[in-house]
């Protein structure tokens, strides 16, 4: 009964083109925010910060760049933990050799990680489909190489750069909460741009590119300007996520914790949150944070109450049953609701919206 169009009266187009349409959803966002700045600092454990809450901020954020290449622009990217691990080494050299602030240092990688991208992305003016991922899985294989081989970047063959206590303007960030809280600020500010961007005539040039490319390049829409934006922007965001991944959560640059097994997670993510959806990509990253811890407790309980699997079942595959899962909920997904978890949430809010009226 409260969730309601009816009574809000909007006079000026600005007021019609608000991210918040009903009123119930700002006192809902700004509850949120509440609770994300300043009770789960207080009240959780330093475990719940480092090891769920920043991993989900960071995987939020890349899914959200790979949702802005693939969900809005239709351009598919296996390259996405490539562009990521530009973004951290980025970073390490930046405010580790350079002295630069790491507020500036973030953005630096992100604009570094643009302009790589954006290289990688001149194929998708020819190709596109199965090829273009193809060629961006190259861009993963070139970029590892090149990590790895120059000793300018990362000082050697699989070597780890890490990265010096974080400082900001003389104020420490060595506490769990303090490093939650700067990514938290980082992620709210690009999850608002990107949400406007999206809404913008850049994102409605996106999306019928991703419907009809051939008819958008008729009715004059770009290809070249909207593709490699997309690409750009995509990378941009994959390399602040890189960035705080390396200063807030390893504390360290290595070129193995960018493998290619995260650009499918972070597909993954994309794909069971909902592409073409903002707050698709948060709802995918916090699903795949997740999982695994619920299947390592699942796994201990019936361990320890029920039955000792490994009498029933071979070491590996048990050690390979979060992959099964991970797989079987991608198929699921792409089978029965390819618009994913957002697509439930805008579900159940439709419901809302006429409860309790069948239409």
């Amino acid at each position: 009964m409260f969730y309601r169009e009816t009574g809000v009266l909007k006079t000026t187009y600005a007021k019609d083109m608000e991210l918040f349409p009903i009123p119930l959803d700002k006192a809902g966002f700004v509850v949120v925010m509440v609770l994300a700045f300043f009770v789960i600092p207080l009240v959780s454990s330093h475990y719940m910060l480092v090891s769920i809450f920043i991993p989900f901020l960071v995987f939020s954020l890349a899914a959200l760049g790979l949702n802005i290449l693939t969900g809005y622009a239709g351009q598919l990217s296996l390259g996405h933990a490539g562009f990521m691990a530009v973004g951290a080494y980025a970073t390490v050299v930046m405010y580790n050799r350079y002295d630069v602030p790491i507020p500036v240092a973030l953005l630096g990688s992100g604009l570094i990680t643009a302009a790589v991208g954006s290289v990688f992305g001149l194929p998708s003016l020819r190709i596109k489909g199965f090829y273009l991922a193809v060629s961006t899985l190259a861009a993963q294989l070139i970029i590892e190489w090149v990590i790895t081989h120059v000793k300018w970047i990362s000082g050697g063959v699989y070597s780890t750069i890490d990265i010096r206590a974080l400082e900001f303007m003389g104020w420490q960030i060595d506490t769990a909460a303090e490093k939650y809280q700067f990514a938290l600020i980082f992620v709210v500010i690009m999850a608002f741009f990107a949400k406007n961007v999206v809404r913008s005539r850049i994102g409605r040039a996106w999306m019928s590119i991703r419907d009809m490319d051939v008819a958008s390049e008729i009715i004059g829409i770009s290809q070249f300007k909207y593709k490699m934006l997309a690409f750009a922007v995509s990378s941009f965001y994959a390399g602040v996520a890189g960035g705080l991944l390396v200063a807030f959560y390893y504390g360290s640059a290595n070129i193995e914790e960018f493998h290619l097994l995260v650009s499918f997670q972070i597909l993954g993510m994309v794909i069971i949150g909902g592409m073409g959806s903002v707050l698709g990509s948060f709802l995918g990253a916090g699903f795949i944070v997740l999982l695994p811890i619920f299947i390592n407790l699942t796994i201990s309980f019936v361990n320890h109450r029920i039955v000792d699997l490994s009498k029933v079942f071979t070491l590996d595959l048990i050690a390979n049953v979060e992959n099964m899962i991970f797989g079987a909920l991608i198929i699921f997904f792409l089978a029965v609701e390819p618009f994913g978890l957002a697509r439930l949430w805008n579900t159940i809010k439709d419901y809302l919206r006429l409860w309790p009226f069948p239409y």
